[in-house]
């Protein structure tokens, strides 16, 4: 793909969205929210309820499984000062599975509120599980540009990292709802479907899922499959260059059954639930790539690979190398990250379809919109302002036909 990103400006990814047309809370029921569907050019409206309807038999519907931990913590100095400190991934042990199992400490990069407050005493807090008290600690153990290294630790190892995360943590929403998080968020904020902890914000467009729509789609002989990205918080922040050469897009973890993979080598066709679907496996594929191009296989795809790796071989042979590698190397489950950024001149390998929500301005989530159905991004998002649709992460839906 002989793309130059630095012909790519920001300035033309830019619309009006008022703040009245951000959702600011949840509908009552989740499949009750708008459908737009844009198809091949042509747009309309439904009800999200209906979404089997657009959906053929025997298609793989691809849905990011992640679960939004309570990655929010609340300290308070002796001063009365508030720190609060924002988990966005372990570091010390690095994989999300033992990060929560741990039962005396853990190392996480986090962003930390207040930090000037914040000299080198440790921060404590009271936890109360089971009736029983725990004091949790805080140590700043180093600190970049915008993140802190913190060690976490508490005097019971009864209980693990997630089960204090859990009952003293507060759900992440987004900073543009403006307002503290509260008790419905803590179950709206996530998918009916979320199983592996690890997300500091949420796969939103599977928030419309409910088991009724669900079942509709397995009646049809829809092949359910499921992946794991965790969501970190650098999706919601917004291109600040003048071209998106210059924009740093954040690294994600995701995880990938070896039996999934065999189930997109053979799907007729791809619908993904989410911009977070759509990075991993299209990113699939371009590891595959790797594996054919190179004798060292790293497991990550940076910012611009795709964009230098061929870019004229069939998903086939691609999952193919993926699977042989798999095979060889006793491989169930594959895990990756990338830091892909798919920007207007990508390629998409793996996805035919795409479900998701409306995106903010200068955002790389609606570089990638843009990327899927290119110009007619704007006749999307008009036509959304003009029929009440509502925006962003509690907003309303669409189904994407290129």
């Amino acid at each position: 793909m002989n793309i130059n990103p630095e012909n790519i400006r920001i300035e033309d990814f830019i619309y009006d969205l008022p703040d009245e047309r951000i959702a600011k809370y949840p509908l009552e029921q989740r499949d009750q929210s708008q459908l737009l569907v844009y198809n091949q050019g042509e747009v309309s409206k439904d009800k999200f309820e209906n979404i089997d309807q657009y959906i053929d038999s025997q298609t793989s519907c691809i849905f990011n499984n992640t679960k939004v931990i309570q990655a929010r913590l609340k300290f308070y100095k002796e001063t009365g000062a508030r720190i609060e400190i924002f988990c966005l991934e372990p570091v010390e042990p690095s994989d999300y599975v033992l990060a929560f199992q741990q039962t005396e400490k853990i190392k996480w990069k986090c962003i930390v509120g207040n930090l000037k407050k914040w000299k080198d005493q440790n921060l404590k807090k009271t936890v109360i599980i089971n009736n029983t008290e725990i004091e949790l600690q805080a140590s700043k153990v180093s600190g970049e540009a915008n993140t802190q290294i913190v060690e976490f630790s508490w005097n019971n190892n009864n209980y693990t990292f997630s089960e204090i995360l859990e009952n003293i943590g507060v759900t992440p929403i987004p900073p543009y709802l403006n307002r503290e998080s509260e008790t419905i968020d803590k179950d709206r904020y996530q998918t009916i479907y979320s199983k592996l902890k690890g997300s500091v914000a949420a796969p939103t467009a599977g928030l419309h899922f409910t088991n009724a729509v669900l079942n509709k789609l397995q009646e049809k002989k829809v092949d359910i499959e499921e992946v794991t990205l965790h969501v970190g918080a650098g999706t919601f922040i917004p291109v600040k260059s003048e071209t998106i050469n210059d924009h740093e897009m954040h690294t994600e973890h995701f995880v990938v059954r070896k039996e999934t993979i065999n189930k997109l080598l053979n799907s007729k066709k791809i619908v993904a639930i989410g911009t977070t679907s759509v990075r991993t496996i299209e990113s699939l594929y371009w590891l595959g790539i790797k594996l054919l191009e190179s004798d060292n296989f790293d497991p990550h795809i940076s910012q611009w690979e795709a964009y230098k790796l061929s870019n004229d071989i069939g998903k086939t042979v691609a999952l193919n190398a993926l699977l042989n590698y798999m095979s060889k190397n006793g491989i169930t489950e594959l895990h990756a990250s990338t830091q892909i950024m798919i920007f207007p001149g990508y390629s998409f390998k793996m996805v035919d379809l795409l479900i998701t929500n409306f995106h903010q301005p200068k955002s790389t989530l609606l570089l990638l919109i843009a990327a899927f159905i290119g110009d007619d991004w704007k006749k999307v998002y008009d036509f959304a302002l003009k029929n009440n649709f509502r925006f962003l992460s509690y907003g309303d839906s669409s189904l994407l036909v290129p």
